[in-house]
C-alpha cells in the first residue's frame, strides 16, 4: 500500500513540476482596502501574506520562503513562494519576457509567440518523431485521462487514414490552432472540456474562471485588469501588453503541447504578470499564475503563487496526494528560482 502511494505522489510531483517553470507570482487570496493600479510595498504585501520578520531575515540572505495559498477545489494544487533577487523589477521581467525561460527550464524543448495571423504551421515546433510510440497512441486515443481532448477532437483523430508521426503531428497542430482561435474569440467560455469517458468531463475553463474570481488582491489593486482577465476577450487597460505562446515541454517523458496567454503590466510600484495555460496536452487540466515583482533593498522581492488543476489529486487518498505533491513541488520551484537567481547575477 505504501509503495502505491509513493508512485501516485511521484506522479503528482511530475505533473506539478510541469507548471512551475520559472514565472514568479503574486498570491491573490487576501483582503484590504487599497488604491487601484498600485501595488503595495514589498513589506506591506509580505505582511498580508503572513510573512514574518523572521522570514525577512531569511529573505535578506537570499533564501526562499514559502507561504500558504488556499486551495478551493480537490483537483487543485497551490503553493506560494517569495524570494529576493539581486536585480531591479524591470530586469527580472526582461529576463522572463525575452529569454522565454528556455535557459532556465530544461524541460522546455521549444516555444514561440503565436501571431495574430497564425496558421497550423505556427505550431510546427510541436511534433512527434519517427518511431515515436506517442504518435500511434495519439491517433488511436479514446476518451480517458491519457490525452486532454474533447469528444469531437477524439472523433476527428479516428477519421485520419494514416498512422505515421507526420499525420499525428499535423492533426495535433490543427487542434492547437482551433483551440487558440476558440479562446481568442470566446475566452474562458471557448475552452472545450476534456472527455474522460463514461460520461465524465474535466472543465479547464471552469477551473481557470474559479482561479481568477478567487484573485482578490488583483481585483482590488487592479480592478480594470481583473475584469479584462476574467471576461477576456475585452479591451485591456492602458499599459497592459498581451501575448500568446505555444510551448513543447517534456512532461513525464512525453511531448506536451501547451497554449499560454500572458499579460505583462508595468506600474510605478512594480511589475505584474498574469499567465494562464488554457490548454495542456496531458497530465494536468489547466494552470494559472500571476507575477508580482516589487523593489526591495538593491533588487527585487518576488512573490509567486501557482494554481494547477489536475484530476490526479482528487478522489481516494486526496489529502495524502496533496500533502506529498506540494512538498515535492516546492522543492522543484526552489531549484528553478535558484537558476533564475544565477541568470540575473551574470
Amino acid at each position: 500500500m505504501v509503495k502505491k502511494y509513493v508512485s501516485v505522489c511521484d506522479l503528482v510531483s511530475k505533473k506539478y513540476k510541469a507548471n512551475t517553470w520559472i514565472i514568479l507570482l503574486l498570491a491573490l487570496n487576501t483582503i484590504g482596502s487599497v488604491w487601484a493600479n498600485n501595488l503595495p510595498s514589498a513589506e506591506d504585501l509580505s505582511q498580508q501574506l503572513g510573512i514574518t520578520q523572521e522570514n525577512f531575515a531569511s529573505l535578506n540572505k537570499g533564501e526562499i520562503i514559502f507561504f500558504d495559498v488556499a486551495e478551493g477545489d480537490e483537483k487543485e494544487l497551490a503553493a506560494g513562494v517569495a524570494m529576493y533577487l539581486p536585480a531591479a523589477p524591470a530586469k527580472v521581467m526582461s529576463v522572463i519576457k525575452n529569454k522565454n525561460l528556455l535557459s532556465i527550464d530544461g524541460e522546455i524543448t521549444a516555444e514561440g509567440v503565436i501571431p495574430q495571423k497564425a496558421t497550423p504551421e505556427t505550431f510546427k515546433g510541436f511534433g512527434f518523431k519517427a518511431g515515436d510510440e506517442e504518435a500511434t497512441n495519439f491517433l488511436a486515443a479514446q476518451p480517458g485521462s491519457k490525452f486532454n481532448l474533447s469528444t469531437d477532437e477524439f472523433r476527428s483523430l479516428h477519421s485520419i487514414g494514416s498512422s505515421g508521426p507526420d499525420s499525428a503531428s499535423q492533426a495535433y497542430r490543427n487542434i492547437l490552432m482551433q483551440r487558440w482561435q476558440a479562446y481568442q474569440k470566446n475566452g474562458l467560455k471557448g475552452i472545450l472540456t476534456y472527455d474522460r469517458g463514461n460520461g465524465t468531463e474535466a472543465n479547464p475553463g471552469g477551473e481557470l474562471r474559479f482561479a481568477t474570481q478567487d484573485s482578490k488582491i488583483l481585483s482590488r489593486y487592479f480592478p480594470e485588469l481583473y475584469k479584462a482577465w476574467l471576461n477576456y476577450p475585452v479591451t485591456l487597460p492602458s499599459g497592459a501588453e498581451e501575448s500568446f505562446i505555444w510551448r513543447n515541454r517534456q512532461v513525464e517523458s512525453r511531448p506536451t503541447p501547451i497554449l499560454l496567454h500572458r499579460i505583462i503590466f508595468s506600474t510605478q510600484t512594480g511589475e505584474l504578470i498574469l499567465s494562464r495555460q488554457f490548454y495542456a496536452g496531458h497530465s494536468y487540466n489547466s494552470n494559472q499564475l500571476v507575477i508580482a515583482c516589487l523593489p526591495y533593498l538593491d533588487g527585487s522581492l518576488v512573490f509567486y503563487a501557482n494554481r494547477t488543476f489536475t484530476d490526479q489529486v482528487a478522489g481516494f487518498g486526496s489529502s495524502l496526494k496533496h500533502s506529498v505533491g506540494q512538498k515535492q513541488a516546492k522543492s522543484e520551484i526552489s531549484k528553478l528560482l535558484k537558476k533564475l537567481h544565477g541568470v540575473l547575477k551574470k
